[in-house]
């Protein structure tokens, strides 16, 4: 991880993310020359889970070109300021929009873009294996590793037993195969062909940006393939602090997979099948009565949107109109590992 200043940088004040312009003489000339890596992390309202996971990141032995942190306000970096070995900007709130900026910030030195949540623990050869397959196969525009345990299926997990988990696992063998879309805890990127064709994570998919991988994934996927890494392996914390209401998920869950069928970036079977899973389980959780999950906010978010469908009035910002959540957290919802 080369030195850099931790900073807190001011919002550009864009209604919209800047395009970046892609110099392909440059890219040129970068050709059989080692890929200079990043590590992004958009985070928000979680300063001690972002600074146990960056403590985590330094202490590896592979290390990336840099290591940058983007967050709404500077106290949700607490405890970053200073530092020579992470980079820290603030962008507007919402995780497609704070991973657009990381983009920006990124977009002149790095070849390959590694996006993390801020409670990803990646094994230590991680970054090694994911930076073998974008130097073997240029094809390769977007790729996920391995995730070897989620702890938003059980409640959460501590970072004790995310180091047991990646050290029981052991190395594993490295294979990759084509997937449908990768996982937005770990997705790294090939920049090229985001800069050469100004490709933008959605900033209509608002706070934790519920499908922006799906999105993203697919909108990459024209210029290149989308893979799964096996033997690229992490585990995902899945700590539950500040997560979002469960109406605003809940009406995320249907409201966005029906934006993504408009906008083409997710076929009509597999939304609807996507919505049939998340009302299913919802309605069945509230019947078991799960009380990790708020079910039955995220069932009346489900049929509020249905409602909406029917109205013609569905929109994924329609969340924002919720009232403030009680925490100001950011944070991935817990069924992403079904999406593929």
């Amino acid at each position: 991880m080369s030195a850099h200043s931790a900073k807190a940088a001011i919002p550009d004040g864009l209604s919209g993310p800047a395009s970046v312009s892609c110099d392909a003489e440059a890219m040129a000339r970068r050709a059989g020359q080692p890929l200079r890596l990043a590590i992004g992390i958009a985070s928000a309202g979680r300063p001690s889970i972002l600074l146990e996971t960056v403590n985590y990141l330094a202490r590896l032995p592979d290390q990336p070109q840099r290591l940058i942190v983007c967050v709404p306000g500077i106290d949700d970096a607490a405890g970053l300021a200073g530092r020579a070995d992470v980079e820290v900007i603030v962008g507007s709130r919402g995780l497609t929009s704070q991973r657009n900026s990381i983009i920006r910030a990124t977009a002149a030195d790095t070849d390959v873009l590694i996006f993390l949540d801020d409670d990803f623990i990646p094994a230590t050869t991680f970054l090694s294996r994911m930076e073998a397959v974008f130097a073997a196969k240029p094809d390769v525009v977007i790729a996920t590793g391995e995730v070897l345990a989620d702890g938003v299926l059980v409640g959460g997990l501590e970072m004790s037993k995310a180091l047991e988990a990646l050290q029981t696992a052991g190395e594993g063998c490295e294979r990759i195969a084509d997937v449908y879309n990768a996982y937005g805890c770990n997705m790294a990127v090939r920049l090229a062909p985001v800069l050469q064709h100004a490709l933008t994570f959605d900033e209509q998919l608002p706070l934790y940006g519920w499908l922006e991988d799906v999105d993203f994934s697919r909108s990459i996927a024209h210029y290149g393939r989308c893979v799964h890494v096996e033997g690229a392996r992490g585990v995902h914390l899945g700590v539950r602090s500040g997560r979002q209401p469960g109406r605003r998920l809940g009406y995320s869950q249907v409201a966005n997979p029906a934006y993504l069928i408009r906008k083409g970036t997710m076929s009509k079977s597999r939304a609807i099948a996507q919505i049939g899973r998340n009302i299913l389980a919802n309605a069945s959780g509230m019947l078991f009565n799960h009380r990790l999950v708020d079910r039955w906010g995220r069932l009346k978010g489900n049929l509020l949107a249905l409602a909406d469908l029917l109205a013609g009035r569905a929109a994924p910002s329609r969340i924002l109109e919720f009232g403030n959540p009680p925490s100001r957290a950011m944070a991935s919802p817990p069924t992403a590992p079904k999406r593929r």
